[in-house]
């Protein structure tokens, strides 16, 4: 079962068309949102957990309906909303105690968990302090706690590093990681920094003008790349090129003793030197591709259109 499943999903808000034919599924232990300003993941989460009805189109999470079954969604997702949404004059675990029973938690099994959420996010020592004496850094871990609180299966975290200093987002990122690891808790993490992206997800989806510009498995789109080699020889390289052919390689010469070239699954690097060695040239440097989430993202953008449908990079 996907995790989120979008079919023809459409949204329109106030007279306007915001998400427009969404159509893909998304698995991933850690799924990255992104897109630029105004591309529609705000309300992309918004739908899925029930708050904008689609206008055409289906969004499932664990195959429940975002349009039937709101409830049972809403007691499976931990949400962390970018801005901060606190009640005055509560103390951090009076807060989170607060949030789990509202999602469904007894009294007493709320305050457990409250204690244990604020522990875990590293607030434990300040649990029993005012949320306005909080600093930026503290305010984003208390709202991860009280998104962790009830165990939920699926964390959902809107700009989870917004406004964080270096040290701050080190740490709130080395707890998504940890949580990924878990595996017991799917993330979908919403940010316009492709790097708290590229350090948390295995799968990513970007949206572009309200559609899909993309929707790919990182892994599984770098592990497609492995073969791909950059070579800079001494040497003439056309022998060289021709014998990689014979061999199977698609292979590209270019100027200044530049080589492109897809090698066949049965070849290795080492198999390149001593194909060298046999034409007397020298290799001076050899670099294995791989796609950075930067170069998805960019090649995204760049399309002419996207078109709603799930495009594999």
């Amino acid at each position: 079962m996907s995790i989120i499943g979008l079919d023809g999903l459409q949204v329109r808000l106030g007279g306007r068309t915001v998400l427009d034919g969404l159509t893909g599924e998304l698995h991933g232990k850690a799924i990255g949102l992104l897109g630029p300003n105004g591309a529609g993941k705000s309300t992309l989460i918004n739908t899925l957990l029930g708050f904008h009805t689609p206008s055409r189109g289906t969004a499932c999470v664990f195959g429940l309906d975002s349009r039937r079954d709101r409830a049972r969604i809403r007691q499976s997702i931990g949400y962390m909303p970018e801005n901060d949404s606190f009640i005055g004059n509560m103390t951090g675990v009076r807060f989170v105690r607060y949030m789990a029973e509202l999602a469904g938690l007894p009294r007493a099994e709320a305050l457990e968990r409250a204690h244990e959420a604020l522990f875990y996010v590293g607030l434990g020592e300040v649990r029993h302090r005012n949320i306005d004496t909080y600093s930026l850094g503290m305010k984003q871990l208390i709202k991860l706690a009280q998104a962790l609180a009830h165990g939920p299966q699926l964390l959902i975290l809107d700009e989870p590093t917004n406004g964080l200093d270096p040290l701050a987002r080190q740490r709130m990122i080395h707890t998504l990681q940890e949580i990924r690891k878990g595996g017991s808790i799917r993330l979908l993490i919403s940010s316009h920094l492709l790097r708290d992206i590229d350090e948390t997800r295995d799968e990513v989806l970007i949206l572009k003008d309200g559609r899909i510009a993309a929707l790919s498995n990182i892994e599984e789109e770098r592990r497609s790349h492995r073969n791909f080699m950059e070579l800079e020889i001494m040497g003439s390289a056309d022998e060289f090129c021709d014998s990689l052919r014979d061999l199977g390689c698609e292979c590209a010469c270019f100027a200044g003793g530049r080589v492109k070239l897809v090698m066949p699954d049965r070849m290795e690097p080492r198999d390149l030197y001593v194909m060298a060695s046999r034409h007397g040239l020298q290799i001076r440097r050899i670099h294995r591709r791989r796609d950075s989430l930067e170069d998805i993202f960019m090649r995204a953008m760049d399309a002419d259109s996207a078109r709603g449908e799930l495009v594999r990079l």
